[in-house]
């Protein structure tokens, strides 16, 4: 019988998929992550299937499209019926262990009018124990170590994330971005990484764990010297047209995402150009406490028997074509990073893999069902990546990523009274592959991009006559995934004469 392997499951929240250096970034610079990438495979292609964090995560921890799980924006519960990949390493004797937060909306119809998790987006996953739970609403148990070492903090701890010094910032005239008060041992991301080195170090069996660090997620702050690591002048340019308001005319959705303060980009650049430094900045940061991660694996005999998968749950837009943030259709919300490392002997002959099929967020829970011997669900949407890991590819394997984007809001109508939709229409779809992209909104125009003379994504080709044909091949496309993706937890089941008969079919 194979020996129980480890699960050491990390997600750092917002990167963008093009911050490793392992993908020729001109700038960034993630040595450990480009190590780990040496040792175990990289998946250049790889997709979230939502934004912002919840919606994103439920897809990541259900393996659940966002049509089937339905939690659409933070905030919106979900279903306690769906299972996760900590209930089901739970079933077969593993014990989920969380150290971060997972952004889960609990399910209010199984608690207590009283329950605390009613007044939050931040509650855990069902079915992992938190052992950390450091969220960025109630940040108590760094909070309370920085005050345990003499520092001190806010008033109000939510704005620990962002603390720094009073005085002006580079676009100010300082010299360099301003740094967090605190030195980069005494940061958010050193405290959860020394809290599961802690766990892992006194671990006696088999563990599965969650690490779910906020960096480079806002605020754009960084400790010393990561504030300084990168020149804010020599970063590279933004990806957008002459003028937010010639961006918006692409398309009324993002005209008015951009009259929105919270999404569009500042409009003074060496403010921008800072928050874009410091957000490199942090970006090595994470790899750094990552790497350190990694050494005391190796140094306590852990990492020949854990299996480390290294993702995000969305990306950031970094003031490309005007905004800031995630979300809607663009690459850059969507497009992140995932690395794994098995330690198998199964999978040597592909260490050193970059794999450039299409892949998703929902294949995470396939995948990690499959590393640690536990059937998949039939709630699933996505499919083991473990072929990819021992050399071959999955029959059928998807030549596009999917996307879906809920824009309602149950507090703010405006988007609705603005656009002339009901809640149920804000929302869009998107499917994309080597070629094109295409954009379709439940009661707007379409869009439709041709990314190879427009990576860009600024001309919206939907209208035009020379691609009518690949624009209705599209929207074919999408309509037959979202058909071939509905939910089918019982759909494989038939109550016979016979008695029950079950038939389970692949997601293809």
């Amino acid at each position: 019988m194979a020996v129980p392997i480890n699960v050491l499951f990390v997600t750092a929240d917002q990167w963008r998929g093009d911050c490793l250096s392992a993908l020729g970034h001109p700038l960034v610079r993630t040595p450990n992550l480009d190590a780990l990438a040496a040792e175990g495979v990289l998946f250049a292609r790889h997709f979230a299937n939502a934004a912002p964090c919840g919606p994103s995560r439920a897809s990541l921890h259900t393996g659940m499209y966002l049509q089937n799980h339905r939690s659409g924006t933070n905030g919106t519960p979900l279903d306690a019926r769906h299972t996760n990949w900590a209930k089901e390493a739970a079933a077969i004797g593993y014990d989920p262990v969380l150290f971060g937060y997972t952004d889960t909306s609990r399910d209010p119809r199984g608690l207590n009018p009283g329950d605390p998790l009613l007044a939050t987006y931040e509650g855990p996953l069902p079915g992992i124990r938190p052992l950390c739970h450091l969220t960025m609403g109630v940040p108590t148990p760094w909070t309370d170590f920085l005050k345990n070492n003499g520092f001190e903090v806010p008033s109000d701890i939510r704005f620990v994330w962002g603390y720094r010094a009073p005085g002006p910032d580079y676009e100010d005239g300082r010299e360099h971005p301003k740094p967090l008060s605190y030195p980069a041992e005494f940061d958010d991301t050193a405290f959860l990484v020394n809290q599961v080195i802690d766990f892992i170090g006194t671990a006696k069996g088999p563990f599965i764990a969650h690490l779910s660090l906020l960096r480079p997620h806002p605020p754009f702050v960084a400790p010393e010297p990561y504030n300084a690591m990168y020149d804010p002048a020599t970063v590279p340019g933004f990806r957008r047209k002459a003028t937010a308001e010639e961006e918006s005319a692409q398309h009324p959705w993002l005209a008015h995402l951009l009259k929105r303060k919270s999404f569009r980009a500042p409009a003074d650049e060496k403010k921008l150009r800072r928050m874009k430094a410091v957000y490199y900045g942090l970006v090595t940061r994470v790899d750094a406490e990552i790497g350190r991660l990694i050494r005391f694996l190796k140094l306590s005999g852990r990492w020949e028997s854990t299996l480390i998968v290294v993702t995000s749950d969305h990306g950031e837009e970094l003031g490309d074509h005007w905004l800031i943030g995630k979300g809607g259709y663009f690459d850059a919300s969507f497009h992140i990073p995932l690395i794994i490392h098995d330690p198998r002997s199964s999978t040597d002959l592909t260490r050193g893999r970059v794999v450039s099929a299409f892949t998703e967020s929902v294949d995470i829970m396939p995948t990690l069902m499959d590393a640690i011997g536990a059937e998949t669900p039939v709630q699933c949407d996505g499919r083991s990546l473990m072929p990819f890991l021992e050399g071959t590819q999955p029959r059928n394997w998807r030549a596009e990523a999917h996307w879906e984007f809920d824009f309602r809001d149950a507090a703010d109508d405006s988007v609705e009274r603005e656009l002339g939709l009901t809640m149920h229409q804000c929302a869009m779809n998107i499917i994309r592959d080597n070629r094109y992209k295409y954009v379709h909104f439940t009661h707007l125009r379409p869009l439709f991009f041709d990314l190879v003379s427009d990576p860009e994504e600024f001309i919206n080709r939907a209208e035009d006559p020379t691609y009518l044909r690949q624009v209705l091949e599209y929207a074919q496309r999408l309509l037959s995934w979202r058909m071939n993706h509905d939910e089918q937890i019982l759909t494989h089941i038939a109550l016979t004469s016979r008695g029950l008969v079950a038939r389970r079919a692949p997601r293809f």
